[in-house]
C-alpha cells in the first residue's frame, strides 16, 4: 500500500489487502528497512484494493458488502518465486496473478469511487512490495538476496481490511474467500 504524495498515511484511509504471512521469513528484514508501509505495521501482502473508504464511510453494511463479493472467489495458492520492479521498487510477482487481478476488478466495480491506486495506473499488477523509493544499487542488493530465498508459496483464503489509525495500521476485518 502506498501513502499520499507525502509518503506519510493518513489517519481513517483503509485498504483491502491479502496478507501472505509465508513471505515474512524471506522479507521482513528487506521490508522493515525499505518499505514505508512495513514500518507503519503492514504485513508481508499484496494490495486488493487502496486507498479504499475512509473509515468513516466503513459501517455493518460496507463489511456484509464486502463479504459478499469476496465471498464470490474461492481460495487459491500463489507461488512468489521472481522479483519483478516498478521505477524505485522492488516486488515479489504473484503466479498466477489472475486470482488476485479478479479479486481487484470485483471490488473496484463495486466501489467505482475507489480506483485501485487512485486511478493512478492503466494497468493493476498484483505485486508484493519489498522496497519503494530506493536507489537501483540498494534494489539490486535486495533482489539478490531475496533469490536465494524463494520461491514462496501462499494459500489465500481470505482478504483483510486495513485502517490507519494515525499511528499505525491495524486489521479490522476479515473476509473468507468462499
Amino acid at each position: 500500500m502506498a501513502g499520499n504524495g507525502s509518503g506519510e498515511f493518513q489517519a481513517g484511509q483503509s485498504g483491502l489487502v491479502v496478507r501472505v504471512p509465508e513471505a515474512e521469513p524471506a522479507v521482513r528484514a528487506w521490508r522493515d528497512r525499505l518499505d514505508p508501509s512495513a514500518r507503519a505495521g503492514v504485513p508481508a501482502h499484496v494490495t486488493i484494493l487502496f486507498p479504499f473508504l475512509h473509515e468513516s464511510r466503513i459501517d455493518d453494511g460496507t463489511h456484509a458488502a464486502i463479504r459478499e463479493v469476496i465471498g464470490r472467489h474461492h481460495p487459491f495458492e500463489a507461488r512468489f518465486e521472481r522479483c519483478g520492479r516498478f521505477p524505485g521498487i522492488l516486488y515479489l510477482a504473484p503466479d498466477p496473478d489472475a486470482p488476485f487481478r479478479r479479486l481487484t476488478e470485483a471490488i473496484a466495480k463495486r466501489w467505482q469511487e475507489t480506483p485501485p491506486f487512485g486511478g493512478q495506473f492503466d494497468e493493476v499488477v498484483p505485486h508484493l512490495t519489498i522496497a519503494q523509493g530506493q536507489d537501483d544499487a540498494v534494489l539490486k542488493e535486495a533482489e539478490a538476496d531475496l533469490r536465494a530465498r524463494l520461491p514462496v508459496t501462499a494459500r489465500v483464503s481470505s482478504v483483510e481490511l486495513l485502517v490507519h489509525d494515525g499511528t499505525r495500521w491495524q486489521q479490522r476485518a476479515s473476509f473468507a474467500l468462499r
